[in-house]
């Protein structure tokens, strides 16, 4: 199944439309993708595997697929890493991570069976000695089904991310109580081969109906717990990816905290896994995508679907994470555009144009009651980013982006001293906005026609542009 998936990309990638094909953000060679698997720094590299259906640009039989890149910007595919090949995967090698051990890298990863309609599953392993070519653990699963607890459900017990604390392997695990209440399973081991279930939590908070992707980490001196929640709003379902910070208790395996955060306030981010690097930086890097969300590059046929965001550093300030784009971005700007100080109102059509770019700018509200930036325009088409000073209210609006999925989001913003930073990522059919120095970041896909490619500035009511700077990536 590997040989045949890897011929079939060979045979297929040339076949894909690139008209929405993203510059510099990590997308299959065709098929669909969806969740980052196994995201590692190892042997100066940086390792990232994604959920892969190399066939269709739909989910389907979940392969691992794989690439490799030195700067986290630029990526090298790799042959698919994991095929669902065996009796405990064969409907799927579900998400996973990923360990280095003894120079060895090992994932692991859930196999995913479906029989006369019955789910179940387990945790398994595979390794390898070069990180291309992996076996899997002939005493597979690591963790049964036996091994789930009473209070857990027995079909949703997925995406297991491992971590090495003080001597000891730990693994939290996405779960639910059977009850229609999300919660992650945390279990220890000595070797990575035999595990001891710990402790369920998260199922007395509000983490939906269903707990995937979880994530825990130690940020200074405080550990953080990531997960993605199924279904938060039993009228409205949604899925979002909040974190927690808390303490993590070896002893007993529990980890405490109060409330979730949401990661990221706009459409598509889902999944994320962190990595940490040989600088100490935590990364994360999430999948651009939301479940039942329209993929255009699928209904007209152009053969591929997914990508990950934007590699973002993770940091600790005032008690909040936020997020900065990895620096390594800064050494593919081209073309530097400037303009500062320009008193205006209304709106206005900059010299800069683009469809792959970076862009920063810097507002003083004065007495502006809206004001913003529209990327992408023309043609009718605009996707605005705007900032309503009464309602300190920051949102991104993408009704009018093109074909493809619609909508706006919201999130609280508080100035500074009157100022509202943004820096905003244009990729294609994408959009990553981080606001005021990353303490807020919103992510989301939109297909606009190829020459939509203005930029405007927009107020309503007197506003300074202090300064903005636009490059494009390439």
């Amino acid at each position: 199944m590997l040989y045949e998936a890897n011929q079939y990309i060979k045979a297929n990638k040339d076949k894909v439309n690139s008209q929405y094909r993203l510059n510099y953000h990590l997308m299959g060679q065709c098929g669909w993708i969806n969740d980052p698997n196994g995201f590692i720094h190892y042997k100066d590299k940086y390792h990232l595997f994604y959920q892969h259906n190399p066939y269709d640009a739909v989910p389907g039989l979940m392969y691992w697929g794989h690439a490799v890149s030195d700067d986290l910007i630029k990526w090298n595919y790799l042959p698919i890493a994991l095929a669902p090949d065996k009796p405990y995967d064969k409907d799927g090698c579900f998400s996973g991570s990923s360990m280095e051990a003894n120079g060895r890298l090992y994932l692991m990863y859930t196999g995913h069976v479906v029989d006369g309609g019955d789910q179940r599953e387990t945790q398994c392993l595979a390794y390898s000695d070069d990180a291309i070519n992996f076996a899997k653990y002939k005493g597979n699963p690591v963790i049964s089904i036996e091994q789930i607890p009473n209070e857990a459900s027995k079909k949703d017990f997925r995406d297991p991310r491992v971590f090495k604390r003080n001597g000891k392997y730990y693994v939290v695990i996405g779960s639910n109580d059977g009850k229609g209440k999300g919660q992650v399973l945390i279990y220890t081991s000595l070797d990575m081969l035999h595990w001891a279930f710990l402790r369920a939590v998260g199922a007395e908070k509000n983490m939906g109906n269903n707990c995937e992707c979880p994530d825990m980490f130690r940020l200074q001196d405080r550990d953080v717990l990531i997960v993605s929640l199924q279904y938060l709003n039993e009228e409205k379902p949604y899925n979002s990816s909040v974190y927690a910070i808390g303490h993590f208790d070896e002893s007993v395996g529990d980890f405490i905290f109060d409330r979730c955060f949401p990661l990221d306030y706009g459409f598509d981010f889902y999944a994320p896994q962190t990595t940490e690097d040989v600088s100490s930086r935590r990364i994360i890097v999430a999948w651009m995508n939301e479940w039942g969300s329209e993929n255009p590059t699928y209904s007209l046929g152009h053969n591929w679907a997914g990508a990950m965001t934007l590699p973002r550093e993770v940091l600790l300030k005032d008690g909040m994470l936020c997020f900065k784009p990895v620096d390594e971005i800064k050494t593919y700007r081209r073309n530097e555009f400037s303009m500062e100080n320009i008193e205006f109102e209304g709106e206005r059509n900059l010299d800069a144009y683009g469809d792959s770019y970076e862009i920063e700018a810097s507002f003083d509200a004065r007495s502006a009651t809206e004001f913003g930036l529209k990327l992408r325009t023309g043609y009718g088409e605009e996707t605005i980013l705007s900032y309503n000073r009464a309602k300190k209210i920051f949102s991104f609006d993408r009704n009018k982006s093109g074909i493809g999925p619609k909508g706006e989001k919201h999130t609280e913003v508080e100035l500074d001293d009157n100022v509202l930073t943004i820096r905003a990522f244009v990729d294609k059919c994408s959009v990553e906005v981080f606001i005021n120095d990353g303490r807020k970041v919103m992510t989301g896909r939109i297909y606009p026609s190829k020459d939509s490619k203005g930029i405007r500035i927009f107020s309503r009511g007197a506003c300074k542009l202090l300064s903005l700077k636009k490059w494009d990536i390439a």
